[in-house]
């Protein structure tokens, strides 16, 4: 399968329980439209990277063993959504992960006549994901991933993320994809999802 890129004005999420493929995803969507994908895990290791004042925050918490609260959360997001490259749009990944967040993220782009265009949620089997994720595990020598580990994360993220999923679905942003199956496959389920929603900007080919 191949891309064709395109620009294109497009501001979305894309959520998903880990080892739902949401990298590979996000990768393929940023491509194609055009747009920086924005991961907060991406923005605390570039800010300590550089040592910026935010970075140093980050990692006085981080090192504490302690949760980056919201409040410098949402400085750094605020920070990168402010930069150039994504005047024409973004996909934002692990951000945001409260309803506060949410709040926050709203009345940002509001602030410069912008709102989402959607969220994309790749939905995948419990069972099969924790048995891909053991799989992976076992073949790397990750002997501490459990499956009562993996189990755990999952269970934390869904506890995490519903009520998002739940805010979103009530103003019809949610998109929900299987996430299931071949990587190409997934793609192009996103792609007339978004399709379906006008969101065309995205041309794919099998090839």
């Amino acid at each position: 399968m191949t891309l064709r890129q395109v620009q294109g004005d497009a501001r979305f999420l894309i959520v998903g329980p880990p080892g739902a493929g949401k990298g590979t995803q996000a990768a393929r969507i940023s491509e194609s439209f055009g747009i920086p994908t924005i991961s907060t895990g991406d923005m605390f290791r570039s800010n300590i990277a550089q040592n910026t004042e935010l970075g140093q925050q980050v990692k006085a918490i981080l090192d504490a063993g302690d949760y980056v609260p919201d409040t410098l959360t949402n400085a750094l997001v605020k920070d990168r959504l402010r930069a150039a490259d994504c005047e024409g749009g973004f996909l934002l990944d692990g951000y945001p992960r409260t309803t506060d967040q949410v709040t926050f993220l709203d009345e940002l782009l509001a602030a410069d006549g912008h709102a989402l265009d959607a969220v994309v949620q790749l939905v995948a089997d419990h069972d099969e994901i924790v048995r891909r994720l053991r799989k992976r595990a076992l073949e790397q020598g990750r002997t501490d991933d459990t499956e009562e580990a993996i189990r755990h994360r999952q269970e934390v993220y869904r506890r995490e993320t519903e009520p998002l999923v739940a805010e979103y679905r009530d103003r019809e942003l949610l998109i929900d994809v299987d996430g299931l199956g071949e990587i190409d496959d997934v793609t192009v389920r996103i792609f007339c999802a978004l399709a379906e929603r006008g969101l065309s900007g995205v041309e794919a080919a099998n090839g």
